[in-house]
């Protein structure tokens, strides 16, 4: 809440008055001259998925992997699944009945995904960071109590962050500090800023320059989206833009940012990454449910043309590892038209896109 100010005055004379309102008719246009931007077009949107065929999700050349709680071999557990756009096909890429795979992050390239595993029991429970082979094959650990870790611009790196306790926990903003690990060389790099805390659902700009995630309480913010250095001490509240809300994503072409507004709402705008800090305009309302239900982790498809998200009854989980009965996976394009690709409710969650690696020969 914004604060509230009271100012007492002396009861203006007749001169006064019109000064007042001169200087107020002035304020107010200002105010429209700068918020026009950011709602240029208001999309009329509506408050359920459309039908199936009313969007050709076959033409769409790009598969999703998601997160999903369902029995395998006899016992319910979190796997990885990948399907294709319009939801035909689906793989089980991790099929271990005794282990949690959750939070797919495709590589740029489409080889490679990073995610989290569950591993143990009770109070020896513990959240580790992997990455693997697009086909699940592969499997190498990054790093041990670790959780939310997303893939450089080049592909060649993950950053991630520490758990903040060693106890396990799902509360998604129980973070401590963020760590930047080499595929190649191997090494580990901790952010130069070792402030950071309470961040979660970061993503790496396009341009290799700044990192965007949510903040819960950290560092003297309550709750807002955070833009700071990739490789730096700077961190800017995008508050001012009128982002609000948590999940940031950017297009590949780092031209367009999405998030979750609220519960019931996601919004997508025009970000520049050129000047001394982010700044985001013509923001816009994409996607909006009925105030039953959620609408959560949002995705920009390769092309930029389309975002997938979850989205099921108010009472799931929408943190990592949090049951979700009834969640689906969905996708819009940016025009506000969106369906269903899942439809079993099978605690559905964390869509990402993977763009298919090129086959084609020199």
């Amino acid at each position: 809440m914004g604060k509230r100010y009271c100012i007492a005055m002396k009861k203006p004379s007749g001169t006064g008055v019109v000064i007042f309102l001169s200087l107020l008719l002035i304020f107010n246009m200002i105010s429209v001259a700068f918020s026009a931007p950011q709602n240029q077009s208001r999309l009329r949107l509506k408050k359920m998925p459309n039908a199936r065929e009313e969007m050709d999700l076959g033409e769409i050349p790009y598969k999703i992997i998601f997160e999903t709680y369902r029995d395998t071999d006899g016992r319910l557990n979190w796997e990885l699944y990948l399907i294709n756009a319009d939801g035909s096909n689906p793989i089980n890429l991790t099929h271990t009945p005794d282990l949690d795979e959750m939070y797919p992050h495709a590589s740029p390239d489409g080889t490679k995904i990073c995610f989290v595993v569950d591993e143990g029991i009770g109070r020896e429970k513990i959240r580790s960071v992997y990455y693997m082979n697009i086909d699940g094959t592969g499997r190498v650990k990054v790093a041990t109590n670790a959780r939310q870790p997303c893939w450089s611009p080049d592909g060649k790196s993950i950053a991630y962050l520490r758990g903040e306790y060693e106890r396990y926990s799902t509360r998604e903003y129980a973070t401590s500090e963020l760590v930047i690990y080499n595929l190649q060389t191997g090494e580990y790099k901790p952010h130069p800023n070792t402030s950071l805390h309470h961040i979660y659902a970061i993503c790496w700009s396009p341009d290799g320059n700044w990192f965007f995630a949510a903040v819960h309480g950290g560092m003297e913010f309550s709750d807002t989206i955070l833009a700071f250095d990739a490789d730096g001490t700077r961190v800017f509240d995008m508050e001012k833009w009128g982002i609000r809300g948590c999940r940031p994503d950017l297009s590949r072409d780092g031209k367009r940012m999405t998030w979750g507004e609220t519960d019931w709402d996601l919004c997508v705008g025009d970000i520049d990454l050129t000047g001394p800090e982010p700044r985001v305009y013509n923001v816009q309302k994409i996607v909006e449910c009925l105030h039953s239900a959620k609408v959560y982790h949002v995705d920009f498809s390769p092309d930029g043309k389309y975002i997938a998200f979850s989205f099921g009854p108010h009472s799931g989980g929408q943190q990592v590892g949090g049951k979700a009965r009834g969640w689906n996976i969905c996708v819009t394009d940016l025009t506000g038209k969106w369906v269903k690709i899942t439809t079993d409710g099978s605690h559905n969650k964390e869509p990402d896109w993977v763009p298919i690696p090129s086959t084609t020969t020199e």
